[in-house]
């Protein structure tokens, strides 16, 4: 929990991760062509004072993800969405047996998703039954420009992926995290495109699909589909950061996404261990629309509330000690927003 000035937050970090990058893991060049962009990005959009040496971005285990994100970094529940990346790492980027450990030690803390990958054809839906019944999957995380074989990516929309959302909602699956958002070296682009997600929201409605990075650098196009379709949601994940380098560009990002899709359907991310989540929940709690930007309302403090933590319990049925808890809103499910009264 975070409190500033008198005001209590319960805060869920959407999309963490516990990588392995270390040079043993890593299959071929593309591996290290991968940690390398995720340091970049580290780098490059981080406060001076939160910089971590490269080594040990590569591998920084339990204890330490422990440490940063519920004894120093204010978060009351983190969610895992792993990606494998089998094609660049030995055991895959993300460490599913280490993940699911830690998860079974903390379940108050932790939550678990997994991954599919609908190329995988029958053997992979085997895999997926298999897969929910041992970690009890509520969400998974879809990495579409994963390389598999030959194929440098996949579309929601693809015959076999539509096999794989059917059995997933079959199985109680209902949280479908998609990363739609910045290519990653050495992944190619339009393999992110946000296109996919207009079509399966449609035809999926008791599910949720979650666009990680809100479709960054495609905010446009994802913010026109998800006003529309009331079961798209958007992750701030790599958004998030953008408060501290480019705070007119963020405060961009803040306002398209809740004139169009309201407050109920935005999740605060870390995207740990890109970023650590102590200063992006301070800064974002202190964050308001720059002056001249009047196109914007001010951001209220239900509404960061609702981001850092109540939207993502709502998805996850987290249990929210009362005193944190608010009303639900009343805004319409679909179409533009009405400017939100400061507060």
């Amino acid at each position: 929990m975070y409190r500033k000035d008198g005001e209590d937050y319960f805060i869920v970090d959407a999309h963490i991760a516990l990588w392995d990058a270390r040079p043993g893991n890593q299959r071929n060049i593309h591996g290290k062509q991968f940690i390398d962009c995720f340091y970049d990005y580290h780098r490059n959009l981080s406060p001076e004072s939160e910089l971590w040496p490269y080594e040990d971005y590569l591998y920084y285990g339990s204890d330490r993800l422990m440490r940063d994100l519920f004894d120093d970094g204010y978060v009351d529940h983190a969610i895992f969405q792993p990606a494998l990346l089998g094609e660049f790492y030995r055991t895959g980027f993300g460490q599913t047996d280490e993940a699911w450990e830690l998860t079974r030690k903390h379940p108050d803390k932790l939550t678990y998703n997994h991954c599919f990958d609908p190329r995988n054809g029958e053997a992979g839906l085997d895999q997926l039954r298999a897969d929910a019944e041992r970690f009890g999957l509520t969400g998974v995380k879809l990495y579409t420009a994963e390389w598999h074989g030959q194929s440098r990516g996949y579309k929601l929309t693809d015959p076999w992926a539509y096999k794989y959302l059917e059995v997933a909602r079959e199985l109680g699956i209902r949280n479908i995290h998609v990363h739609k958002g910045p290519t990653i070296r050495p992944l190619d682009r339009d393999a992110f495109d946000v296109a996919d997600v207009d079509h399966v929201a449609s035809d999926f409605t008791d599910l949720t699909f979650v666009v990680e990075h809100c479709g960054l650098p495609r905010l446009e196009d994802f913010c026109w589909i998800a006003t529309q379709e009331p079961n798209v949601y958007a992750g701030l994940a790599v958004a998030m950061p953008f408060i501290h380098t480019r705070p007119r560009y963020f405060a961009q990002i803040m306002g398209e996404l809740l004139y169009w899709l309201g407050e109920d359907r935005i999740m605060f991310s870390s995207d740990y261990a890109l970023w650590t989540p102590k200063w992006l929940v301070e800064r974002f709690v202190d964050f308001q629309i720059p002056a001249g930007m009047t196109e914007y309302a001010p951001l209220t403090t239900v509404q960061k509330k609702k981001v850092l933590g109540l939207n993502a319990a709502r998805l996850y049925d987290l249990d929210v000690p009362e005193r944190l808890r608010l009303p639900d809103a009343g805004e319409p499910l679909t179409g533009p927003r009405e400017p939100a009264a400061a507060s």
